[in-house]
């Protein structure tokens, strides 16, 4: 069993992480601009967020779960806006 200590921890690591990725997403978003952002870079972390979000879910390890679903959350629109954009013919 853990101790609160070491289970506190990885959810504290786990909410950093997973609010680092907000503000780009945001500004993403209210500017549409997603010229800075590299494709390759964001399809591999959100496969990779994908990938720990379902190794978490195996090994039933709360804040891996936790961080990796809710980090899906805006690296998917971030990915999804540059999708777009390409699509449209924009950088």
């Amino acid at each position: 069993m853990e101790s609160f200590t070491v289970s506190a921890l990885g959810y504290g690591a786990a909410s950093l992480t997973t609010l680092s990725l907000f503000p780009q997403a945001l500004k993403t978003v209210r500017s549409g601009d997603t010229s800075a952002i590299s494709l390759r870079m964001y399809g591999l972390f959100t496969l990779g967020v994908l990938a720990w979000a379902v190794y978490g879910l195996l090994r039933a390890d709360g804040p891996v779960i936790a961080a990796n679903l809710i980090t899906l959350i805006p690296a998917s629109v971030v990915l999804e806006r540059k999708l777009r954009a390409l699509l449209e013919g924009r950088r």
